[in-house]
């Protein structure tokens, strides 16, 4: 008995997944999502086991992720498919949320501007909360780790509401000093106390290592999402807090192993 293996060309994995050949091309240089094979010819062939593996990237990529660190998850020893796909379930419901809350203030907004209803200064701004940017936040550093998914959403539901919005309060007076410590600069002794509150208030989500907490600094910076939240407290707020960061760590490891 003769087993065939489907294996779909450039032009119909480009078709299925609503993607460029010139992308697919990309994707194999930089090596993120090879061929399984490569026929004499020179034309790039994809088993059937490969739709998942691009599923994987391109819902990454949905989150904003760049491709070198969707690269570095899914060479790493414990990804695994489901955990994946339940850390991307669980924000892209988040991200949903969101977007229904922003819609509907919009809508609320419209209203009040056409004197059908009236809103208080903070329902105007409700959808921007103190809440909110704390969710943004515990969901940039989930994407780093869809192991750290579990765990972190068990310790948060363990909070209770009094202590999620001290943790809340927490967080934004820690960006507040931040905003406060610019003029002073990176190196500042109170830049440097505002990174270290930062770090310990991650705990309350994860306890980031020295890597993740860069990348975490430099996500507020790439991510559109929280660059533009950071944006809204103070134009140079995200670069600061990076520039902080690198401070901090090499202070943390002055040969920068």
């Amino acid at each position: 008995m003769v087993y065939t293996v489907c294996m779909f060309t450039v032009k119909q994995i480009s078709a299925l997944a609503h993607i460029t050949p010139r992308t697919l091309h990309y994707y194999d240089e930089i090596g993120l999502f090879k061929p399984s094979l490569v026929g004499e010819n020179g034309y790039r062939y994809y088993a059937e086991d490969s739709l998942l593996l691009l599923q994987q990237i391109l819902l990454y990529r949905e989150l904003d992720l760049p491709l070198l660190e969707i690269k570095k998850i899914l060479e790493s020893s414990d990804f695994e498919v489901m955990n994946a796909l339940e850390s991307h379930k669980l924000l892209i419901h988040r991200r949903i949320l969101r977007l229904q809350r922003l819609a509907q203030t919009v809508d609320d907004t419209l209203s009040h501007l056409q004197g059908e209803k009236n809103m208080s200064p903070q329902q105007l701004f409700a959808a921007f909360s103190d809440e909110e940017q704390a969710k943004m936040e515990q969901e940039a550093m989930l994407l780093y780790d869809p192991e750290i998914v579990k765990a972190s959403n068990a310790k948060w539901k363990k909070y209770s509401d009094a202590e999620k919005e001290r943790i809340f309060a927490e967080g934004n007076a820690v960006y507040t000093d931040f905003i406060q410590a610019i003029p002073k600069g990176p190196a500042s002794p109170e830049a440097q106390a505002c990174v270290a509150r930062w770090r310990e208030h991650m705990d309350y989500f994860w306890t980031p290592d020295e890597a993740q907490l860069l990348a975490l600094a430099e996500g507020y910076n790439t991510d559109p999402r929280f660059k533009s939240n950071f944006d809204q407290m103070h134009p140079g707020l995200a670069a600061f807090v990076l520039g902080a960061v690198k401070v901090y760590l090499l202070k943390e490891d002055p040969k920068g192993h």
